[in-house]
């Protein structure tokens, strides 16, 4: 559980996206700036990274953020500064992608929870005293 002013969370989000064309181009000294790049940027914007791999063509985040934070707003900024700065630092990248995207346009994300769906169902459906329609009103 984290906090931040006046609220608590436990936001929990599994990311993963590719290498444009799944070039296997993320290996040696582009793996470990990218993951730099990576820490620094999710820093910057209160993500902490609870577990990432770096292959040679994807990256797998599994990260928690701040409820003020959406998810595309956090890719975007990962993809984007990675881009730029990789493409500037290493020019077999800026060779290979002729100064475009190194990232495919997409990504995958999925929700993570320490409790099931269920569970939030139960804990609700206890709480109320009348039942209308899938919402209920307490006391």
């Amino acid at each position: 559980m984290r906090k931040i002013s006046h609220v608590q969370y436990d936001i929990q989000y599994h990311i993963v996206w590719t290498t444009k064309y799944r070039y296997r181009v993320i290996v040696g000294k582009i793996a470990r700036r990218t993951r730099e790049l990576i820490r620094q940027s999710c820093k910057s914007m209160e993500v902490n990274i609870i577990k990432g791999s770096i292959g040679k063509d994807h990256i797998h985040i599994l990260a928690s953020c701040p409820p003020s934070l959406s998810v595309s707003k956090l890719v975007q900024q990962l993809k984007g500064k990675t881009s730029r700065v990789l493409q500037s630092e290493y020019k077999e990248l800026k060779k290979r992608y002729w100064g475009q995207h190194l990232w495919a346009s997409g990504y995958f994300c999925r929700s993570v929870g320490t409790i099931t769906q269920q569970t939030i169902k139960d804990y609700i459906e206890d709480q109320a005293d009348e039942y209308e329609e899938n919402f209920k009103i307490i006391g």
